[in-house]
């Protein structure tokens, strides 16, 4: 999806850009992860930056926990040999995510959740007329967690990079309206069975790939500042008719 306007790195496919703007005690106590990081509010993630995602480790014996892991957002296989030349892989499609070689054995066995409390999407509205942006997030603005599937790619010289991507699926009847795609959104009670470590249990979490229910989001019209990669900040969610 072209979107007119944004930075020239950014046009990329459908949930391009999203934001976590809630304090991080409040990220902590929604995904359950043992670190206690500190981090400043964002508003306007994008795409290469460095971004958080929640994974699941077992040492020993141990029941598995959730750790917090920052990694570049674009996906990258482990059979890359080029990195300039290979495409940015900011998401996935659930429904083929089984199927392609660059995403299969991530999803089999290095699931994990992308934290959120807000995406935005560009609506075409008409050949010669701008894209409108959308702020979709939850009517209490509260977080939310989107499957994803992580990566570390070893480059020729040895040096070591996490990557990850998040999975889409279509959109539910209530933001169809602005795009046919949306993140795969998960219920806080499946977390576990998504970042299952057992290999096995790969079949079990594919059934979580599905829209969220259509009362889940809401979309609200915004400014055009999102469009800038550059532009971070509370203004950048303002909605159409504000001041």
């Amino acid at each position: 999806m072209m979107i007119r306007g944004l930075d020239t790195h950014e046009r990329a496919k459908m949930c391009g850009r999203y934001a976590i703007t809630l304090p991080p005690e409040a990220v902590r106590g929604y995904f359950k992860y043992v670190e206690q990081p500190n981090f400043p509010p964002r508003y306007n993630i994008a795409p290469t930056q460095p971004v958080p995602i929640v994974v699941a480790r077992r040492t020993g014996a141990e029941a598995a926990s959730r750790h917090f892991m920052l990694v570049r957002w674009g996906f990258l296989p482990g059979f890359v040999k080029d990195t300039k030349t290979f495409p940015l892989l900011i998401n996935a499609r659930s429904e083929s995510v089984m199927s392609k070689p660059s995403f299969r054995n991530a999803f089999r066995r290095r699931r994990c959740l992308f934290i959120m409390d807000g995406y935005y999407e560009w609506q075409a509205r008409g050949a010669k007329m701008p894209k409108q942006a959308y702020l979709l997030r939850r009517p209490d603005h509260g977080l939310f967690g989107v499957a994803g599937i992580w990566e570390t790619h070893i480059s020729a010289d040895g040096g070591e990079i996490d990557t990850a991507c998040l999975l889409t699926t279509s959109a539910n009847a209530a933001i169809g309206f602005v795009h046919d795609r949306m993140p795969v959104i998960l219920d806080p009670g499946d977390f576990d069975l998504w970042l299952d470590l057992d290999e096995t249990q790969y079949a079990r979490a594919e059934p979580l790939l599905r829209p969220a229910n259509d009362d889940y989001l809401t979309a609200t019209a915004i400014g055009p500042a999102i469009n800038k990669a550059g532009n971070e900040g509370a203004y950048v969610q303002h909605p159409m008719d504000a001041s």
